[in-house]
């Protein structure tokens, strides 16, 4: 075994678990299910560092630049989770956050886990995304080790990207070469090496955070509201109705009419319902507020 890999957290025995394969069904579950509660306070631990990460993150986004993350494997699938749910979410643009897994797109579906030791794909895909100063990338990793990811963040470091690193292991190679890592360590998986499992799911909880936290600095939800989602099926347009509903105190056929006003655009029917303004004179005060439906609204007013 490569001698990295072999005193990695990740891949040690878990005493807990040796026992797992002479278990009942509700015994395996039992030991999956205390495993799993180790997990919440590994993520909680790493709460600065996440801190410093949403903080990067929503200064490239702000000042125009993009985020990408760039994983391998399962952490990779997690990346391109997060991401495809932001523009439905928060109505971003698909180009703000993007991801990209060792392999590419045929990886979601099919285990590439070659991929992950093609370094030259890792600088190839930076070049191609024609990453810049302005991005910030997130090399996901769980043992830190890829050469995937750790090409890409080097090529990404090179360019003058803000580079951040999540891994489930301390003093990985991931660790040294990025600005900020944040390093949730869940210690050893239920099964040796399978870290789809308990590190899959630290990250999860993290890539969340990073992503969800930055479209609220930016404005892109009100209260806990998010009005910026698009309302492209009956769901989502049911979601948006309730959130106006929310948001203003009206009825649900009066909301149903500053949608349809505002072309869907919840955050714009807020605005006009609380302001009294047409669809010009609220789109004109957001667009001067960055899209902040709380200032918008108090400049307004005042």
């Amino acid at each position: 075994m490569d001698n990295y890999l072999s005193e990695l957290t990740t891949e040690e025995v878990n005493k807990d678990t040796q026992n797992i394969d002479e278990c009942n069904t509700e015994e395996m579950l039992i030991l999956i299910n205390e495993q799993d509660s180790i997990i919440h306070e590994a993520v909680k631990k790493q709460i600065p560092n996440i801190s410093l990460g949403v903080d990067i993150i929503y200064n490239s986004l702000k000042s125009g630049g993009r985020m990408f993350y760039i994983g391998a494997g399962t952490s990779g699938r997690l990346g391109v989770l997060d991401a495809s749910e932001c523009p439905p979410t928060f109505g971003t643009d698909p180009q703000l956050v993007q991801a990209y897994i060792a392999g590419g797109d045929s990886a979601l579906r099919t285990s590439s886990e070659g991929c992950e030791d093609d370094s030259e794909a890792g600088v190839k895909l930076v070049q191609d995304c024609k990453i810049t100063s302005k991005d910030v990338v997130v090399g996901i990793t769980a043992s830190g080790g890829a050469a995937f990811v750790l090409a890409a963040i080097k090529e990404s470091n090179e360019i003058g990207a803000a580079t951040i690193g999540l891994v489930n292991n301390n003093n990985s190679k991931l660790s040294k070469i990025c600005d900020v890592c944040i390093a949730p360590i869940v210690g050893a998986e239920v099964i040796i090496g399978s870290t789809r499992m308990k590190s899959g799911t630290s990250q999860k909880l993290v890539l969340n955070m990073l992503t969800t936290c930055t479209m609220v600095k930016l404005g892109k939800v009100y209260g806990n509201l998010m009005v910026d989602l698009k309302a492209t099926n009956k769901k989502l347009y049911e979601r948006a109705r309730h959130i106006v509903c929310l948001a203003t105190g009206v009825d649900d056929i009066t909301a149903l009419q500053y949608l349809e006003l505002s072309n869907r655009n919840a955050k714009l029917a807020i605005m006009m319902i609380k302001t009294g303004l047409n669809v010009n004179g609220a789109k004109s005060i957001l667009e001067k507020h960055d899209g902040k439906l709380k200032d918008s609204i108090k400049a307004a007013t005042a």
